[in-house]
């Protein structure tokens, strides 16, 4: 049987939550609903829950300082955050790896949600990314995960990234390479909201800013600042010299 706690300040989410949870996750067992943080805190050290729904919009704390009221050591339960948050704050949910369900929620996506953390437990690490990259949404930075740490990149100075499988190599402007566990397409929804990004191939995104010249031979290519060459996809070729031919005016 898998245990869960909700955290939601508004009352008529908790009960819509509960019942979801009662029709729908059989093997869930709801021990307690708190209305804010301080009480959830509270809840997760006397009940030990598998799973914690989590508001993440609450007045006097965010969901995301959560993890700050526990040791690396203490967190033994999942997280699914319940968030009305906007597009561009959701894409760093998906980059983050971290589960999240949009208000208001359909059971099919709570049935999802909770197969997947029940099947394997999230790593502390990835909250902590998820905390960061919602932090600096309207800032050029994000966090990628490096073994144990979390490295700050300026995204003005990321010149292109390639993707391998499920990683990806993130080239900087001072020749810095890094190999980051996130695949292309987590990528491509942080990077390419920024216009100065693009993935006109299905293995590389660009920073149109380090472009110096594009050449039509072998289906098109790329050539940025320092001469490296990348491969363009023959139905990308309209839209890259549109790209280019706006960033130029």
């Amino acid at each position: 049987m898998t245990t869960a706690v909700i955290i939601d300040d508004e009352r008529r989410a908790r009960i819509s939550l509960s019942l979801l949870l009662q029709e729908y996750c059989p093997s869930v067992t709801l021990v307690t609903e708190c209305e804010n943080l301080s009480q959830g805190v509270k809840a997760i050290r006397k009940f030990k829950p598998d799973i914690v729904l989590l508001d993440i919009e609450m007045p006097g704390h965010s969901g995301l300082e959560l993890l700050d009221f526990f040791d690396e050591n203490e967190v033994d339960f999942s997280i699914i955050f319940t968030t009305a948050y906007n597009e561009y704050a959701l894409r760093a949910f998906k980059f983050s790896a971290v589960d999240y369900l949009l208000k208001p929620i359909v059971p099919e996506e709570l049935v999802d949600a909770v197969k997947r953390v029940e099947k394997q437990k999230q790593k502390i690490q990835n909250y902590n990314l998820l905390k960061q990259n919602v932090a600096n949404a309207h800032i050029d930075k994000i966090a990628v995960p490096s073994g144990s740490s979390l490295i700050f990149l300026d995204i003005k100075q990321i010149v292109f990234v390639k993707g391998e499988g499920a990683y990806s190599e993130v080239n900087m402007q001072d020749k810095t390479k890094l190999m980051v566990s996130r695949n292309l397409k987590n990528f491509e929804d942080i990077l390419c909201q920024n216009s100065n990004f693009f993935r006109g191939h299905k293995s590389y995104i660009v920073n149109l800013d380090y472009v110096s010249s594009y050449s039509k031979t072998d289906g098109g290519s790329l050539f940025m600042k320092d001469n490296i060459s990348i491969p363009v996809s023959p139905e990308k070729t309209q839209l890259i010299l549109e790209k280019i031919q706006m960033i130029k005016r």
